[in-house]
């Protein structure tokens, strides 16, 4: 088990998750709670960080955390609307800015010997995101920190470890915001850095040991990131006792089945393939709407997981590839979400089966389990594989969904992604898709005019999903590409490249 660890009171900022990310760049664990959770503290925590958030503290319904087990008792960091709270419920005052404080700013380091500056500049750019300012701190709190507009930027409590910032430490615009971070979280909290690949490799294969013992576990593989990690851990907990399953939905990218089954084979992994593309296809016959095709996929995954389980005498686990961001979210600020996407667990088969869950990466964001897999020498392809949406093509088919159209959409798709492989843009890229769009267009094709159909291709850069930028391709393999989907795949006449943001745009279309 971790034995310490920093804990984050989520008050519904954007940014909350980028300051435990942050704060486990430094080899140093840390949990997101609900921010009404601080009298669940346990010995364990070291230190806890107060977010920022969407709410006035001004406001009758802002969230109002019971610090009683934390302030003056352990180190404690308010962000943003976190040292707004600081001030505000313990003597202070806050009140509207007479302007919106928003973007860079330059802030003066007023008391140098303040801890939380400890080898941080003056003048220093940091990020502001705030309508409310700190006009009058508590009775023996001290400003460590001004900026032009802002008094107020930074102060401490006299006799306690208690630290206030009214600017956003995560964001890369302020310059040594991870520099604080580490001033807090290790000189302050005296966290050991210790939170590494390799130690959570070795505690976590401990800990599956300990709770699985003799069990069989069933895992379904998806051939992306996180299914493949949590296979590997658990192979090297209980070696064969694992049984993975792979389905061949029909709706993969071209030869995927086959490749990545070698992948893993080779791996070493007790994995069974199961052919059920007819199934998948014929029942997506007819249906246009995106959720309904995405329930009609998720039904038939359950049938045909469900029937190979079964097969596995003796089991009593399942195991599923969730990590942290999903944890999160089902235990959101303001309570529990829908927000886990039905296709990324297999939802309704564990108390059907009467099977335990276990989930061997439910500690980790995205970019640290592609550095634990890393640790494991997954091979790279498996490993750097762009993100790829449960329900496959189908939901990059903007119509109803056809042999015929997957069939074309494969073909495009394949071409898209050997030619980033190619021109070596794929690792620059965090996510690309081929889209069948339900229109044609006009074309000519030597001397006879086609009515066929329009792909878009889309292709993003990002750092986790939550937010991306279309990525800027050079337009020489954009037109060097649409040449090739031009002229290889029949039934195609136009390709267009999608230049929105996420947001307003999401990454997929459906």
């Amino acid at each position: 088990m971790v034995t310490e660890k920093i804990i984050i009171l989520d008050f519904g900022s954007q940014y909350t998750q980028l300051i435990a990310r942050r704060v486990r760049e430094l080899n140093v664990y840390c949990e997101i709670w609900p921010f009404n959770s601080a009298n669940k503290i346990d010995s364990g925590v070291k230190g806890v960080i107060l977010s920022g958030s969407p709410s006035s503290v001004r406001d009758i319904n802002a969230p109002k955390p019971d610090l009683t087990a934390v302030k003056g008792k352990l180190p404690l960091l308010g962000i943003c609307y976190g040292a707004q709270y600081l001030s505000h419920y313990f003597g202070g005052e806050v009140a509207p800015s007479d302007s919106r404080e928003y973007g860079r700013a330059s802030l003066d380091i007023t008391v140098p010997s303040s801890r939380l500056f400890g080898s941080m500049n003056s003048g220093m750019q940091v990020w502001m995101s705030h309508g409310d300012t700190i006009v009058r701190l508590p009775e023996k709190y001290t400003i460590t920190g001004s900026t032009h507009d802002v008094s107020i930027g930074a102060f401490e409590a006299e006799g306690e470890d208690t630290f206030g910032i009214q600017f956003h430490p995560e964001v890369y615009h302020t310059t040594e915001g991870l520099q604080l971070l580490k001033n807090f979280v290790v000189d302050i909290c005296g966290c050991q850095q210790s939170w590494t690949p390799e130690s959570f490799i070795a505690e976590t294969i401990r800990n599956l040991q300990d709770t699985l013992q003799d069990d069989k576990v069933v895992l379904g593989l998806s051939g992306g990131v996180d299914s493949s990690v949590a296979a590997v851990l658990l192979h090297k907990a209980i070696g064969n006792k694992l049984h993975c399953i792979f389905v061949d939905n029909g709706l993969l990218r071209k030869n995927e089945f086959a490749s990545v089954m070698n992948s893993y084979q080779h791996m070493g992994l007790n994995v069974r393939g199961v052919d059920a593309r007819d199934m998948f296809l014929g029942a997506l016959s007819g249906i246009e709407d995106p959720e309904q095709k995405r329930k009609s996929i998720g039904k038939q995954f359950i049938e045909v997981f469900e029937h190979e389980a079964r097969k596995i005498q003796g089991a009593k686990w399942l195991a599923q590839g969730t990590i942290y961001p999903d944890v999160i979210e089902s235990v959101s600020v303001n309570g529990p979400s829908v927000t886990i996407k039905s296709h990324h667990n297999v939802g309704g088969l564990p108390e059907k089966m009467n099977l335990m869950v276990i989930e061997p990466l439910k500690l980790l964001f995205k970019d640290e389990v592609r550095r634990v897999g890393k640790a494991l020498a997954i091979d790279p392809v498996i490993l750097n594989r762009h993100p790829f949406p449960g329900p496959g093509l189908a939901i990059r088919i903007i119509s109803d969904v056809t042999p015929e159209k997957v069939s074309m959409l494969q073909e495009v798709d394949d071409i898209f992604i050997k030619g980033l492989m190619e021109y070596e843009l794929y690792d620059k890229v965090w996510q690309a898709a081929a889209i069948l769009l339900p229109v044609r267009s006009v074309g000519v094709m030597g001397d006879e005019r086609t009515y066929e159909s329009v792909v878009a291709l889309r292709a993003v850069t990002s750092t986790d999903g939550m937010t991306a930028d279309w990525a800027h391709l050079p337009y020489e393999f954009l037109g060097h590409i649409s040449n090739r989907i031009i002229n290889k795949v029949k039934g195609v006449n136009r390709v267009v490249f999608d230049i929105s943001s996420k947001p307003p745009a999401t990454i997929e279309w459906e």
